[in-house]
């Protein structure tokens, strides 16, 4: 019987954060939880890492996954938005190493591609794929089925990769 994987698939955000739990066996996935971490943008950029820092905490105290899989950083619509993301993708490699998870980063392309099938799909087509291969009825916010989707990308490549 093949071993199974609990995958916390987080879409980084420095104002919202997507987060998607699945578990993955054989050739068998199946939806464990999703949401998002909204910051608020009031708040200084610090305070807002130590919210999202604390809140990822919570997560992955009660979730226990096997790993982690992050979306790449590959556009932002100007260099602080950049930075900004930057400093979020940072809080969430230290949560999953201060516990010794392994993560793993995908391009947003390539998830789209293994997800939708095509590299330049668009957040409803990725919304739209994510609910039907995890046979989910409710609706999705885009931040939660990005975060699925990434988690989905690394049950189908993951493996091959390692």
């Amino acid at each position: 019987m093949a071993d199974t994987l609990r995958i916390l698939g987080i879409d980084p955000g420095s104002r919202k954060t997507g987060y998607g739990l699945i578990e993955h066996s054989g050739n068998r996935t199946r939806y464990l939880a999703s949401g998002c971490i909204k910051l608020n943008a009031k708040e200084t950029l610090a305070e807002r890492l130590l919210v999202l820092s604390t809140k990822l905490n919570i997560l992955l105290e009660e979730f226990k996954p096997s790993c982690g899989a992050v979306e790449k950083i590959f556009y932002a619509k100007n260099a602080q938005s950049a930075l900004s993301l930057g400093h979020a993708r940072g809080v969430i490699l230290l949560k999953f190493s201060e516990r010794n998870l392994p993560i793993h980063e995908y391009q947003a392309l390539k998830i789209k591609k293994t997800v939708v099938g095509v590299g330049r799909a668009g957040k409803d087509q990725v919304q739209h794929m994510v609910r039907i291969l995890l046979n989910l009825q409710k609706t999705l916010q885009e931040d939660e089925a990005d975060a699925l989707a990434i988690a989905i990308t690394h049950a189908h490549l993951g493996l091959i990769q390692h």
